[in-house]
């Protein structure tokens, strides 16, 4: 009779096989870290820079950055927990923080790009609507932040269930919580998963639905121009909800099957060894988030493309000048 604590579970007689994912893991949590640090780095930077005094759109793309930009930075940790066959070193602390700081980026971001959507919703089916026009960026920064309050209470459980044990003689970090917590993070998890990911995902759909059917709408009163900004817009509607739907839908079904299985008690080894390798297999999805909120949100405004495209020039031209200036040796 073996038995092996894996990820808040004890097994009976079941063996897991997962070294796929300390190959899998710290090879994608390395391309999100050197990715989304940079990017969300490069996005606050221009904000600063900018001479233009902050819209709404842009409060929540500055708040987007700045989570990730936090969550980014934990992820040396997990890099090396992993390829150290899942072996942390770095104290019950910092596997709590780890652990807190995934799920706040995570329901933090699917948040901010629910206001953000429902920001382009009002100003394409109302763009009229005195309530809309009048709601400057003060209100933005009050949405912000309400919603980094509520992700904070929502996630601040994690920050309990999340600890270290001991697995074959080594000090682990927990991803759900420990064994003995399990049966409690239960209905906690799948509440999380409804209220953090399934809600907003419904009334981001609904927006993007509304979006779509105002842009299709034919009016031969708009000229080309308008008409190729429309057909823009509604391009651009399609890529963010569909990207929206690959980085965390995936991540958040078979977390849920997964709850639900090992919450059986009759469910064999094999069946429960498959929800769990799926669920680890869809983290890299989830966190890719970091590397694609700046990509969609920032390269797709001419504005902010001006500003990569001159920030990029001044620091060449910086070394340009440097190389010259130095010496031949």
């Amino acid at each position: 009779m073996t038995s092996l604590i894996i990820d808040s579970i004890i097994l009976p007689s079941c063996t897991f096989q997962e070294k796929f994912k300390n190959i899998l893991l710290p090879v994608a949590y390395t391309v999100v870290l050197v990715l989304g640090l940079s990017l969300n780095l490069t996005v606050l930077v221009l904000i600063w820079r900018s001479p233009r005094p902050l819209t709404r759109n842009t409060v929540y793309m500055l708040n987007l950055a700045a989570a990730d930009v936090l969550y980014v930075c934990s992820l040396p940790l997990l890099i090396y927990n992993y390829i150290h066959m899942d072996y942390w070193p770095f104290g019950e602390a910092a596997c709590k923080a780890v652990r807190f700081l995934f799920y706040t980026n995570l329901h933090g971001s699917i948040l901010f790009l629910t206001c953000i959507s429902l920001q382009r919703y009002l100003g394409i089916c109302y763009p009229l609507s005195p309530w809309h026009r009048k709601q400057g960026p003060g209100f933005a920064w009050t949405v912000c932040g309400l919603i980094w309050a509520s992700v904070l209470l929502v996630c601040g459980p994690t920050w309990k269930f999340a600890s270290t044990g001991v697995q074959r003689n080594r000090t682990v970090c927990y991803d759900l919580s420990s064994p003995e917590l399990s049966l409690y993070y239960f209905p906690y998890g799948m509440a999380l998963t409804v209220v953090g990911f399934f809600l907003p995902l419904a009334g981001l759909l609904a927006c993007y639905g509304a979006m779509a059917m105002a842009l299709r709408r034919p009016d031969q009163a708009l000229g080309p121009a308008i008409q190729r900004k429309k057909a823009k817009a509604l391009r651009m509607v399609m890529v963010v909800a569909t990207v929206f739907v690959v980085s965390f839908l995936p991540f958040h079904l078979t977390k849920t099957l997964y709850l639900v299985v090992r919450a059986q008690s009759s469910v064999g080894c094999a069946a429960l060894q498959g929800f769990a390798r799926a669920y680890k297999a869809t983290r890299p999805l989830a966190s890719m988030n970091s590397v694609l909120d700046p990509v969609l949100f920032y390269f797709t405004h001419d504005r902010f493309k001006r500003g990569t495209r001159s920030l990029l020039l001044k620091v060449n031209t910086t070394r340009r000048a440097k190389a010259q200036e130095e010496p031949p040796r």
